[in-house]
């Protein structure tokens, strides 16, 4: 009876290891899939979108994860297969420093324009 105590005991701790990683990879792809774009729905993430490319996007995700591979090397994966675009946050460098100017040019742009306009008004 000790015994059979003893192996239940193991069969639940070995299940709630086995919930929790689930649970841990289930949070992983969560994470993964809301900072990577959808190429078909282009505002939405892999999480947000049910396109079949978001649908099979999160089965590779899951894929990778069972496999070992880490959050960066996932992306690093997701960026060599669709390009920097792929990710919400793409590195600064020569092919991505139109992404990061665009803004700030518009900002100073605009600042420009509103400030001639009240130097013209007050003319």
């Amino acid at each position: 009876m000790k015994s059979f105590k003893i192996f239940l005991l193991i069969v639940i701790c070995f299940l709630n290891f086995e919930v929790n990683s689930k649970n841990i990879n289930s949070d992983l792809i969560h994470k993964i899939s809301k900072n990577i774009r959808c190429l078909i729905c282009q505002g939405q993430s892999v999480y947000d979108s049910q396109s079949d490319f978001a649908l099979s996007m999160k089965l590779v995700i899951e894929k990778k994860l069972e496999e070992g591979y880490t959050e960066s090397q996932i992306y690093d994966y997701l960026k060599s297969q669709y390009g920097e675009w792929i990710t919400y946050d793409p590195k600064l460098n020569k092919n991505t420093l139109l992404l990061w100017l665009l803004p700030l040019l518009v900002f100073i742009l605009g600042g420009l324009l509103i400030f001639r306009k009240i130097k013209f008004i007050k003319l």
